[in-house]
């Protein structure tokens, strides 16, 4: 069983930054894609970024390019997600997501479906 101990949201004022830290409990996360997605109050999970297995390869929703990075120390069998000029849009529960091997068609690295694990969620909330 995969578990998942995720930190670092929190509240935050437009424009701050916050990093959400991933740890995984497998013996090696070499092998796993990590993926982060969040859901607001009323809205459906949204891929937010993709680390890919496969070539290295990272993945951003188009409303957070530019401004999150997504990182990996499998080292360490963590995942990071970088948030930088957060707006209240970014608002939301932010999962972390693991799946073993890579995802076959890049294009579907924000489909749920693509994951098999799942952690709890962590709150971000961008208010001033």
């Amino acid at each position: 069983q995969v578990q998942f101990v995720e930190s670092g949201g929190g509240l935050v004022q437009p424009g701050g930054s916050l990093t959400l830290s991933c740890a995984v409990s497998v013996s090696s996360l070499d092998y796993y894609t990590i993926g982060w997605f969040r859901q607001a109050p009323g809205k459906e999970r949204e891929g937010v970024s993709c680390s890919s297995l496969q070539d290295g390869s990272t993945y951003y929703a188009d409303s957070v390019k530019g401004r999150f990075t997504i990182s990996r120390n499998n080292a360490e069998n963590a995942g990071y997600l970088q948030m930088n000029s957060l707006k209240p849009e970014d608002t939301a529960v932010y999962y972390c997501a693991a799946r073993f091997g890579y995802i076959w068609d890049g294009a579907n690295w924000n489909r749920t479906n693509e994951y098999d694990y799942w952690g709890r969620g962590t709150q971000v909330t961008v208010s001033s």
